[in-house]
């Protein structure tokens, strides 16, 4: 439990640093995001106060001092208030409510497909060493390597356009009925299903390497473990030897999960944009071009919230999971 707690103060700790940064790293960009807002609404005749409502309402309000917007920025936030888009002109909640969902799924069903099927394969790569399925260290070391907007552009080409297999953009097919509100009905879940495929299998492969080649390394070491050669001389039957080496053979790689988190997200911005796929990674590659500041800073508090929380979640696991790290405490 204390290290748990112990944990939990840093994450607290984390999350605070990483709302300062994302408060002052935009205001420390070139330019002026009520600017860019005016310049978009193309108009000249603009009175004083239409200005000055305009800079409270998306708050941009230059009268006040930096700290000053500083503690309104953490009083908005602890309300839950991200603030106003500058090019939607909405709530940045309301555009996040609308866009996360979809990359919760995207990042979600295709991390678990990753970790599953890499660390399975890991496990009997390790055990079998020196053997046939060795040859899947090289194309999976290939696939980790080559950057995420690659490989998406890679599968966008073959899966898409010639062999035609999956679609290629958006979503779902933006010709059939798109409102949720109206319910998730078989065809429109059939869509969503298609459209997601090529994304999916992006992030699934520039990640499976790295659970392949962790858990095979933890297995070579594990198996020489006095405690597995017990067990193998006991005369157990080859699946609970197995069994026995990967259980403490995985305790790295929970950790080494939390960790990816953070690139598995980062690479599906990427993928997101290459596919046009209508998450938040697309979202802030618009807000981008748009110098939308607020819906910036919201979506990258998120992405950042998210990341802190999938670690602190892997830390209470591995503390369960490995006796030693209690005794550590």
């Amino acid at each position: 439990m204390t290290t748990i707690l112990r944990r939990l103060g840093f994450y607290v700790l984390a999350a605070f640093a990483a709302v300062t940064l994302n408060f002052f790293l935009p205001r420390m960009l070139p330019g002026n995001a009520l600017q860019a807002l005016l310049a978009k609404m193309q108009t000249t005749t603009i009175t004083p106060q239409q200005l000055q409502a305009l800079a409270d309402q998306y708050g941009l309000n230059s009268k006040q001092s930096t700290f000053s917007q500083y503690m309104t920025y953490l009083g908005h936030l602890f309300q839950g208030d991200l603030g106003h888009s500058t090019s939607k002109s909405v709530a940045v909640t309301q555009i996040l409510s609308k866009d996360l969902p979809w990359t919760i799924g995207l990042v979600g069903s295709a991390t678990i497909v990753a970790f599953v099927i890499g660390t399975l394969l890991g496990i009997v790569v390790g055990w079998r060493r020196s053997g046939l399925l060795d040859a899947l260290l090289p194309a999976a070391t290939f696939f980790q390597a080559v950057p995420y907007f690659i490989l998406a552009s890679l599968l966008l080409i073959t899966g898409g356009f010639y062999w035609k297999l999956f679609p290629y953009a958006n979503g779902y097919d933006t010709g059939r009925n798109s409102n949720l509100t109206q319910g998730w009905n078989g065809p429109f879940v059939t869509s969503v299903v298609e459209h997601g495929v090529l994304p999916a299998a992006t992030v699934a492969l520039a990640s499976i390497a790295g659970w392949i080649i962790g858990m095979r390394n933890m297995m070579i070491t594990t198996m020489d473990e006095d405690y597995v050669l017990v067990a193998a001389a006991k005369g157990l039957p080859r699946w609970k030897v197995i069994a026995v080496a990967a259980r403490n053979a995985i305790l790295p790689t929970i950790s080494n999960f939390a960790l990816s988190i953070s690139l598995v997200v980062t690479g599906s911005i990427v993928t997101e944009i290459v596919f046009s796929y209508p998450g938040i990674g697309y979202q802030v590659y618009l807000a981008v071009l748009d110098a939308d500041y607020p819906l910036m800073q919201g979506i990258l508090l998120v992405v950042t919230f998210t990341v802190l929380g999938a670690n602190l979640l892997a830390d209470i696991a591995y503390v369960i999971l490995d006796p030693r790290a209690r005794k550590e405490a």
